[in-house]
């Protein structure tokens, strides 16, 4: 039997008086996590040259053996990166584009990500393709033939990301993946809100790319994530900074993992963040958070009387969702659910339209999403 969301809640940091209804944009870390995290600081200022000089390349391969294991990734496949976008960076700028080239991919992308292909593009002379996502969606197979009619001769990279930021869907990256692989068109996957939130097989997803946070729904320190390439494209990576690991005989691993004096210790706290999600059981807890999700979405949608954008499904999400608002001063209403309702939440405007973007995670109760339902049926007057 999982633990409930109360007692989940008392396991958190977070400020008790606020309903934190915004886990998707930062995460939050349970408090013996965050104590491995303190330890393993503490343990690099007791004596630093031990730690980084003699102790750091060991114990990172027992946490990238551990996220490997979670991931079904072999470690040596694995880096460790301070956030997705670093990640992401890593692969669009390593990768040798000619100009013409195409890099594939939907109009729901993050933003951060966009900028990044942009300049890329910029340098290369290669073309930046925004594929419009029809929504609402409906089936995968349909999504999946309505964003392959965009592939041309030209597609080089189909970029995408595994969950979308502001529309909070999950993409059918596996069948994606297959066709690419097919055509031989390289995969870049942006796993920024997979890990922890929705199960990862990177293997089955046959990926030539992938970066994802574990701070955000795998409950790690701020600053953990990771970068997974497929063995034939790991010579073609170029690390974002070169130092001491950049040598004729270095692995991909090394290469990449030495970045000068940095604090690691975000990424050694990664196999206590999966393992306290394992003994908290995990799976049914992101069971009752999809109930949840599934809950405050209808009751939402029943208040606006605005159609959803993807069936009610786990197919398409999970622990977070996004549902439209009525016509509405998003900038104004945002602050009125915080200062007002002590209410965290997201609010987008994508495509000319406003959305909220709610997360459910473990520790959210459902007073806290009865809380932002009456906020949004008093202040937008429904």
């Amino acid at each position: 039997m999982p633990a409930s969301s109360r007692e989940l809640r008392g396991q958190f940091l977070l400020d008790p008086d606020v309903v934190f209804l915004n886990h998707g944009s930062f995460g939050a870390c349970p408090k013996p996590v965050f104590e491995t995290f303190q330890r393993w600081q503490l343990d690099l200022e007791r004596q630093p040259v031990e730690f980084l000089g003699r102790r750091v390349d060991d114990l990172l391969a027992v946490a990238r053996t551990s996220l490997g294991s979670y991931l079904n990734a072999p470690a040596d496949d694995l880096i460790f990166v301070p956030n997705a976008t670093t990640g992401i960076n890593i692969v669009a700028r390593s990768l040798a584009l000619n100009p013409g080239d195409e890099i594939l991919t939907s109009d729901q992308e993050y933003g951060a990500m966009d900028y990044t292909w942009e300049f890329v593009c910029k340098k290369t002379g290669a073309r930046y393709i925004h594929h419009p996502i029809p929504l609402p969606v409906t089936t995968t197979e349909d999504f999946v033939e309505h964003f392959w009619q965009a592939v041309t001769p030209r597609t080089r990279v189909i970029f995408l990301s595994h969950i979308t930021s502001p529309t909070a869907l999950i993409y059918p990256i596996e069948e994606i993946c297959r066709r690419a692989r097919a055509a031989g068109i390289l995969t870049v996957i942006d796993g920024a809100h997979a890990p922890g939130q929705i199960s990862l097989d990177l293997q089955a997803l046959d990926v030539d790319f992938y970066s994802g946070n574990c701070h955000k729904w795998l409950c790690a320190p701020k600053g953990s994530a990771f970068l997974y390439v497929r063995p034939e494209h790991q010579t073609v990576i170029e690390p974002m900074v070169i130092s001491w690991g950049y040598t004729e005989s270095a692995n991909f691993v090394t290469r990449n993992q030495w970045q000068g004096t940095r604090d690691v210790s975000a990424f050694l706290t990664v196999p206590a963040a999966i393992q306290w999600q394992a003994d908290h059981d995990w799976d049914a807890v992101r069971e009752q958070c999809h109930a949840l999700a599934t809950d405050t979405r209808q009751q939402l949608a029943e208040l606006t009387n605005l159609p959803q954008i993807a069936p009610a499904s786990s197919v398409w999400y999970r622990q977070m969702f996004t549902a439209p608002l009525p016509d509405c001063d998003p900038v104004q209403l945002k602050s009125q659910l915080y200062e007002q309702y002590k209410v965290e939440v997201p609010l987008v405007n994508w495509n000319g339209r406003d959305y909220v973007r709610v997360s459910i995670q473990g520790y959210t109760t459902r007073e806290e999403t009865d809380t932002l339902l009456t906020a949004m049926k008093n202040l937008l007057k429904l």
